[in-house]
C-alpha cells in the first residue's frame, strides 16, 4: 500500500523559501509518477508540479515555474518541492498525490492519481 505523508509547511514570509517533502511510508512509489496540488480557502484544487518515475520529465504551471523546483530521490523514496520567491498568492493546503506511470502532458489533473497524502500548510505573509 502506498502511503503518503507531506511534511515541511509552514508561515514565512513574502520572498521567503520552503522546501516540501512527500515520502512514502509504505510501499515504494519509486515507479510512479508524482504530482503537487494545493487548494487555497474558497478556491479549487489546483495542480502545481508533476516528475516522472525516472525524474527525467517534470510538468509545472505557469504560476510557479521559474520558481518552483520539483526533483526525487529514489534511493529515499522521497519527492521534493523546492519552493523560491514566495508570494501571498502561494498559500494554500500542499498536496502531494501518486499515480501511475504516463504520459507527462496527462498528469495536470487530479483524477490522474491514485493516492494522496494529508496535505500540509504553506502561508506566505506579505
Amino acid at each position: 500500500q502506498v502511503q503518503l505523508v507531506e511534511s515541511g509547511g509552514g508561515l514565512v514570509q513574502a520572498g521567503g523559501s520552503l522546501r516540501l517533502s512527500c515520502a512514502d511510508s509504505g510501499r515504494t512509489f519509486n515507479s510512479y509518477t508524482v504530482g503537487w496540488f494545493r487548494q487555497a480557502p474558497g478556491k479549487k484544487r489546483e495542480f502545481v508540479a508533476a516528475i516522472s518515475w525516472s525524474g527525467g520529465s517534470t510538468n509545472y504551471a505557469d504560476s510557479v515555474k521559474g520558481r518552483f523546483t520539483i526533483s526525487r530521490d529514489n534511493a529515499k523514496n522521497t519527492v521534493y518541492l523546492q519552493m523560491n520567491s514566495l508570494k501571498p498568492e502561494d498559500t494554500a493546503v500542499y498536496y502531494c498525490a501518486a499515480g501511475v506511470s504516463r504520459p507527462m502532458s496527462t498528469m495536470r489533473t487530479g483524477d490522474r492519481y491514485d493516492y494522496w497524502g494529508q496535505g500540509t500548510q504553506v502561508t506566505v505573509s506579505s
